[in-house]
């Protein structure tokens, strides 16, 4: 029996689609404090899921549920629409749960992420961070990894966010050129760019450091294994010993 319209699988394939997730905030500054922010609070921040390089992810995700802590009004904020952010005030920090729904035609499960909003700087200099009130970006690179999806959403997902009609430029002209150096795609970029740290390269160069760090790790398990080694010696020792005194 066939397969419901819809529902056909398409067999041994994976396609994965990159993203952001996270937050950033803003200490506020008490002589010019936006209008109707509470007086306790201290910061005003967002956040948010986005394309690697701010690029259009609305074609694969439908809506994302931001679940912030219980003592904020309406809690449980649900996005329909690009760019899928809540911004807010408050005073502490607590971890924000994002619930991601796919588009209809993917017949996949929504998926959970935490996040872990952050007021403060906790790294480098921190009385100068706090003195010149330097926004804190917290985020976090993942992928969402589609197996064998249904043949109406592997349709989106190969052909990718909708595009603007173009105007006149052929395929070798200087305009076409253009558009492909700046163009938005769904795969993480080859180099990082102005407020974006993830990139193919930066993956690289963490897989190098990655790899010098096991180097250095089985160093270390080598060196303390001959130690050990060592010691089990001495140990060998001194129990041959002692049985030899004991048959005296």
């Amino acid at each position: 029996m066939p397969a419901p319209a819809g529902t056909k699988r398409v067999k041994g394939v994976q396609i994965h689609r990159p993203f952001i997730y996270g937050s950033i905030a803003k200490p506020l500054d008490p002589s010019n404090r936006p209008p109707g922010i509470s007086p306790e609070h201290t910061h005003q921040w967002s956040v948010f899921v986005r394309g690697v390089n701010d690029e259009d992810i609305s074609y694969w995700l439908k809506k994302v549920q931001f679940k912030l802590h219980e003592t904020y009004t309406n809690s449980s904020r649900m996005v329909e629409s690009a760019p899928f952010e809540v911004t807010e005030s408050g005073w502490g920090e607590f971890e924000v749960q994002m619930k991601l729904y796919f588009v209809p035609e993917a017949n996949e499960k929504a998926q959970t992420l935490w996040h872990a909003l952050k007021l403060h700087p906790y790294v480098g200099d921190i009385e100068t961070q706090k003195e010149r009130r330097d926004p804190i970006v917290s985020q976090n690179y993942e992928e969402i990894i589609f197996s064998e999806p249904v043949e109406p959403f592997y349709d989106i997902l190969t052909s990718g966010p909708p595009q603007p009609a173009r105007g006149k430029g052929g395929k070798g002209s200087k305009q076409a050129m253009l558009r492909k150096q700046g163009e938005r795609s769904a795969e993480i970029p080859y180099t990082n760019s102005e407020g974006n740290p993830f990139s193919q390269k930066e993956e690289g160069m963490e897989l190098d450091r990655l790899k010098e760090a096991m180097k250095t790790v089985d160093g270390m398990v080598k060196e303390e294994r001959a130690k050990l080694a060592e010691k089990e010696k001495v140990m060998e020792g001194l129990r041959r010993e002692g049985f030899g005194q004991q048959g005296k």
